[in-house]
C-alpha cells in the first residue's frame, strides 16, 4: 500500500507482513514505511523480523515485485516462494485484447484451481498453445514466467492451498483500508499515517479467518513435501503393479 502524507512530496510504501501461526491464527508481523519496493527496503523489514525471533518461514507468498524475492534470498534463503495468482492472472489478461479476455480468464482460473500439479502444467501448456496460435505471444510468456514459483503451493497440505495461492490475506483488509486513505493525508508525517494504518489493521486482524486444518501445520513445520510424497506413493504403486 502507498500513503501520501500531507507535508511530504513522495508517496511512502508500506511493507506489510502477515504470518500464519501453528494454531492456525493469522497475525500482523510488520507494517513498515519505505519509499520504494526495493530489495534493500524489504531486507530491512525481514532482518528486523529475524532479529525479533522469526525463524525461517516455510513459505512466503507475495506478488510479482522483485524486491521481496531478492531480499528473501539474502535473509531467509531456505524459504520457499509462492507468487500470487491474482497478480499473475491480471498480468496475463493485460497482455490480451479485450475480446479475448473473457475466455482467457476462464481458462486461467482452470489452471489456478487444478487438482494436481500435473493438471496445472497441462492446462498451462494448452493455454500457451492457444496464445501462440492467436498471436498473443506476450500473454503466453507472462504465464510461463516464474512458473515453478506459481505452483509451490502443491508441496503443502491440500487444505492449505486456498490460503497459499494468493495474497488475499493482505489484499482483503487493505480493500477496506483504502476507503479511508484520504484520512491519512491529513497527517504531516508518514509515521503518523503508518500508525493509523497499524491500528486499523490490528482491528481487522480480529476478523481474520484461521488457516484450515491447523493440525496439518505440524507437517509443514517438519518440512514434509506433500508433492514429493504423492509422487513417491505413485511410483511405489506402479512398482507393485
Amino acid at each position: 500500500m502507498y500513503v501520501k502524507a500531507g507535508m511530504e512530496k513522495a508517496k511512502s510504501a508500506l511493507f506489510v507482513v502477515i504470518g500464519g501461526l501453528s494454531d492456525g491464527r493469522k497475525v500482523i508481523l510488520a507494517v513498515e514505511p519505505g519509499y520504494r519496493e526495493s530489495s534493500e527496503s524489504w531486507a530491512e523489514v525481514l532482518r528486523d523480523l529475524k532479529k525479533r525471533g522469526l525463524n525461517c518461514p516455510r513459505l512466503v507468498v507475495g506478488d510479482g515485485h522483485l524486491g521481496i524475492w531478492g531480499a528473501l534470498s539474502n535473509v531467509y534463503p531456505d524459504a520457499m516462494e509462492q507468487r500470487c495468482w491474482n497478480h499473475k492472472v491480471r498480468n496475463v489478461l493485460d497482455k490480451l485484447p479485450k475480446k479475448a479476455q473473457g475466455l482467457a480468464k476462464s481458462e486461467l482460473q482452470g489452471i489456478v484451481y487444478s487438482e494436481t500439479h500435473e493438471e496445472a502444467g497441462a492446462r498451462r501448456d494448452d493455454f500457451v498453445r492457444w496464445c501462440r496460435k492467436e498471436g498473443y505471444d506476450r500473454a503466453a510468456a507472462a504465464l510461463e514466467q516464474d512458473w515453478e514459483r506459481m505452483v509451490t503451493f502443491y508441496r503443502f497440505p491440500r487444505e492449505h492451498w486456498k490460503h497459499l495461492r494468493t495474497t488475499n490475506v493482505v489484499e482483503s483488509p487493505f480493500a477496506a483500508l483504502r476507503l479511508r486513505t484520504d484520512a491519512a493525508k491529513r497527517y504531516k508525517k508518514v509515521a503518523n499515517a503508518t500508525a493509523v494504518t497499524w491500528k486499523m489493521l490490528l482491528i481487522a486482524e480480529q476478523r481474520f479467518r484461521k488457516l484450515d486444518a491447523p493440525e496439518k501445520l505440524k507437517e509443514v513445520y517438519l518440512g514434509i513435501d506433500t508433492l514429493n510424497l504423492a509422487e513417491l506413493k505413485q511410483e511405489e504403486a506402479l512398482a507393485v503393479a
